[in-house]
């Protein structure tokens, strides 16, 4: 990613710069990140794969993600939750996904955390929702928190039900992805400015 603005594509429309940085990210960018996304199974995927992609691009793990969903049982937490040592064993020999263990084991311990939560996984993390932010979006990647209260405490509460390898950052770069923050920046024909009504 840069930390340009915006970027008009080859169809005309401007788009965050870091969709036109890979051809794998324009889909991503245009139907996938900063829409509102709700279910358990499919916020546990989320949640998975940006702990996956700590320390790594984030275009490696999209590049391996139907990889990802074939070894993870299609992110069911209650499949995953149940996962055992072979189960470790087959994913660590498994080279279409990150073979790191830590990162694995800490899937599984939170497919069992998020099976354990009274109300689900898409109420706790939508209750750490923000108002929606006043003013103009972000002009730059730059102007961009890696983190913020809300995804601090996200990870506090996480941390308080049981799940590992889950830091403030990582919670902001998928409430980014999920649509619980809007960080679209300022041009971006999916931006904020593009959905409010014209004045007048």
């Amino acid at each position: 990613m840069t930390e340009r603005g915006v970027l008009v594509g080859p169809d005309g429309l401007a788009r965050c710069s870091w969709a036109l940085s890979a051809p794998d990210y324009l889909p991503y960018h245009d139907t996938e990140w900063g829409r509102p996304l709700h279910g358990d199974d499919q916020l546990y995927e989320r949640m998975t794969l940006e702990s996956f992609q700590s320390g790594l691009s984030w275009l490696t793990i999209l590049r391996k993600r139907d990889n990802f969903r074939v070894a993870f049982d299609r992110f069911s937490i209650a499949v995953v939750a149940g996962y055992q040592q072979p189960d470790v064993d087959r994913l660590l020999a498994d080279a279409g996904i990150v073979r790191n263990r830590a990162k694995i084991e800490a899937a599984i311990a939170n497919a069992r955390a998020a099976l354990e939560l009274p109300d689900g996984l898409d109420a706790l993390l939508w209750s750490f929702a923000p108002d929606p932010a006043p003013g103009a979006a972000a002009s730059t990647l730059a102007e961009l928190p890696a983190k913020t209260a809300e995804s601090v405490a996200m990870a506090k509460a996480l941390k308080r039900a049981g799940f590992v390898f889950i830091g403030p950052t990582t919670c902001y770069a998928m409430m980014q992805a999920v649509g619980i923050v809007d960080d679209h920046l300022a041009g971006c024909y999916l931006g904020r400015a593009a959905a409010e009504p014209a004045a007048g």
